[in-house]
């Protein structure tokens, strides 16, 4: 007797769906991989890429479902500007306490991740936001991927942009992460100039 199983379906962002989001954004933070294992705080990784925007702009998140829990999401802003003002203001109060800013010089990459958390107005670009004010963070667990979910939550998101009048999007990605390179090249983002002071990450957008 032979089971199936229903596609996956890509839907709006529901509360319950917050730790599935959490446990996906960690195990994906590594370059694409799991970060568990790897980091002091691995979850520090949602707290800074994936809940707030939950918390926030939960208009704009989308995630993937099979049916049992999320596989997948897609989380952005329309205003990178005006979300990261609020992630200072009210996002970062309700986890500092959890991730307090390290006491002694920044010394490694855990360290480096607390710092973020409590300077992520520093990931704003403004002369990338000027041009491209949305930006955006996708990822799927490997049951989710090439099987162009990653493509129809892309859609949704760009569909929800364009409904708001925004004109470009932007992202920015860990070079070495070079599945993620080839998709957005296949989605027709283009690679911008990497500003003054970004080392290691590379910056790419898309007019909407």
């Amino acid at each position: 007797m032979s089971s199936t199983h229903p596609a996956p379906t890509i839907r709006g962002y529901r509360p319950g769906d917050r730790d599935a989001l959490s446990d996906i954004c960690v195990r994906t933070a590594h370059a694409g991989g799991d970060a568990t294992g790897r980091y002091r705080e691995p979850e520090i990784f949602s707290a800074i890429f994936a809940t707030p925007y939950a918390e926030l702009e939960p208009d704009l998140v989308f995630v993937a479902d099979n049916g049992e829990r999320a596989i997948g999401y897609i989380v952005g802003t329309a205003d990178s500007t005006r979300f990261y003002r609020r992630f200072m203001e009210h996002w970062l109060p309700t986890v500092a306490d959890r991730f307090p800013l390290p006491a002694g010089p920044v010394e490694g990459v855990d360290d480096g991740l607390r710092h973020l958390l409590h300077h992520a107005d520093s990931m704003l670009v403004p002369e990338i936001a000027a041009d491209y004010p949305a930006h955006l963070h996708i990822d799927l667990l490997p049951e989710g991927q090439r099987r162009g979910l990653g493509r129809r939550l892309m859609a949704a998101f760009t569909d929800a942009l364009r409904e708001r009048g925004v004109r470009g999007l932007h992202l920015s990605m860990n070079p070495r992460n070079t599945d993620a390179r080839a998709f957005y090249d296949r989605l027709g983002f283009v690679e911008l100039p990497r500003p003054e002071g970004k080392k290691d990450v590379d910056y790419l957008g898309i007019r909407l």
